[in-house]
């Protein structure tokens, strides 16, 4: 026990991210060994990224670096989260190719934030979206209300901090619908925006948004 202890405690000095699911549990499998070692890995797994992962306070300019996808699925009466697995890569590499076709593509996306004064400028496809933003939850959730021009569109997703930045994802549906009002701007038709809605059909809790690279 003293052993697993060391373990935990040394993870979490580290920082634990989603991407070190399977070391961890091949660490644990040579402690336990047999079936309980890769259970109690898998557990720890799906905390990994959320437990350790640090808050983060929004400030200067981030490029877009990628789509973010959050899901989860139902295994007899637990939820598990999918965050960092095979799956979630699977559908945001589906959607980077539909975003792709849009012009929304690695580095061609930039937020620029100001922490003194709440305000935020959204540069995409050759346009700037103003608005203003709010975090909380401990840092863990942000809210972007856009100008006139979206709207006064507003949507609350959930930040989390990355080794480069910061990850942002709200429920689908508010991303599609604001990436509708963007294509809507520039004069793109937006059809293809629904076939976002349905690429991570069979899981639940379907959140979509932006990696991005300070």
């Amino acid at each position: 026990m003293k052993r697993i202890l060391s373990i935990l405690v040394i993870a979490a000095v580290a920082g634990i991210s989603a991407g070190a699911q399977n070391s961890l549990g091949s660490l644990l499998g040579g402690v336990l060994g047999g079936e309980s070692s890769g259970t109690l890995g898998n557990v720890l797994g799906n905390l990994a990224g959320t437990v350790f992962s640090a808050p983060i306070s929004l400030d200067g300019t981030y490029s877009y670096n990628g789509s973010a996808v959050s899901v989860s699925s139902s295994e007899g009466n637990v939820l598990t989260n999918l965050a960092g697995t095979a799956a979630t890569a699977a559908i945001e590499s589906k959607v980077d190719e539909k975003l792709a076709k849009f012009g929304v593509k690695p580095g061609a996306m930039t937020i620029t934030f100001n922490k003194d004064d709440g305000s935020f400028d959204w540069k995409v496809l050759g346009i700037t979206l103003p608005g203003t933003y709010k975090v909380g939850d401990g840092e863990k959730t942000v809210t972007l209300t856009f100008g006139k021009k979206m709207q006064f569109l507003s949507m609350t997703g959930n930040l989390e901090s990355t080794a480069n930045g910061a990850k942002l994802v709200f429920p689908v549906n508010k991303t599609a619908n604001f990436l509708k009002k963007v294509l809507a701007q520039v004069g793109q038709s937006n059809a293809e925006v629904a076939t976002l809605l349905k690429l991570a059909d069979g899981y639940d809790n379907y959140k979509l948004g932006f990696k991005l690279a300070k």
